[in-house]
């Protein structure tokens, strides 16, 4: 499983979460203390915002640890909203363009977890998107996937809403393959202004989600976990939950998908 990190707040160096802390996301991308895997050496990327409405982006297949110019990078560029990522691949080759955040417009998405038996509902699921969609597909992972049936359900005008139907769609795919569902989410992405984040699973054992605030900045921060334990008043994301974080206040919701389709095609039914 892979680790990340997202930053939304007043302007810092990147280096400030990437680097420097003494559990940095560089650092767990060789001792990670929480996920599946301690190593994550499959590749990673940092999506950032700055003046432009799209972010910027930078990936590569080497081990976070190993590249100088991760590190000359972070301590130079300064952003108040940032998603960065290190892989331990579940599926997809090792290369670029499997590397995490995926970006599309002013959108930046990034993911830990996978699609149990992805190899049997692949070819389906692609074939649900529209060609405009899957002409930006340049991988070949899960989470880039669902990154675009996500915006095909609508994530610009309802995120929340977007990552639910998105995810029972998996489901159903799932279902129809004969295969028992087995969907790990612990994704975040951004627009760009707000800073969303999901902890689901369907079964007991969702990957890691912590939020952190810092008392000196006002930043916050979602992580898959903590890189400072003394520092940011740390916060354990319950499973089945959609976090919406702002710079001014943060709201978690559950997310609860196969119940929210349900309650949506009884409403459906019921004769006006």
């Amino acid at each position: 499983m892979c680790r990340w990190a997202a930053y939304l707040g007043p302007e810092v160096f990147l280096e400030d979460i990437v680097a420097a802390p003494c559990h940095s996301l560089i650092a767990q991308s060789h001792h990670a203390l929480e996920a599946k895997s301690p190593t994550n050496g499959d590749g990673f990327g940092v999506a950032w915002y700055g003046a432009r409405p799209e972010p910027g982006l930078y990936r590569d297949i080497l081990p976070a640890w190993s590249d100088p110019n991760l590190k000359s990078l972070c301590r130079q560029i300064r952003s108040g909203l940032f998603l960065a990522h290190v892989r331990a691949a579940t599926g997809g080759a090792t290369s670029r363009m499997n590397c995490h955040p995926f970006v599309s417009g002013r959108w930046a998405f990034m993911h830990n977890g996978q699609i149990g038996g992805f190899e049997r509902v692949r070819r389906g699921l692609e074939n649900s998107i529209s060609d405009t969609l899957y002409d930006q597909r340049e991988g070949t992972t899960d989470s880039e996937l669902f990154f675009l049936m996500m915006l095909q359900e609508g994530l610009a005008e309802d995120p929340q809403g977007a990552a639910s139907r998105a995810t029972v769609r998996v489901l159903e795919a799932c279902r129809r393959a004969e295969l028992e569902p087995a969907l790990k989410l612990t994704a975040a992405f951004s627009d760009g202004e707000t800073l969303y984040a999901i902890r689901y699973s369907t079964d007991a054992h969702a990957p890691t989600l912590y939020a952190g605030s810092f008392r000196e900045s006002g930043g916050r921060c979602l992580v898959s976990e903590p890189f400072d334990r003394e520092g940011p008043n740390w916060q354990p994301i319950p499973p089945s939950s959609f976090v919406t974080m702002t710079a001014d206040a943060m709201t978690i919701r559950p997310f609860e998908p196969e119940a929210a389709a349900v309650a949506s095609a009884t409403r459906q039914r019921i004769p006006a």
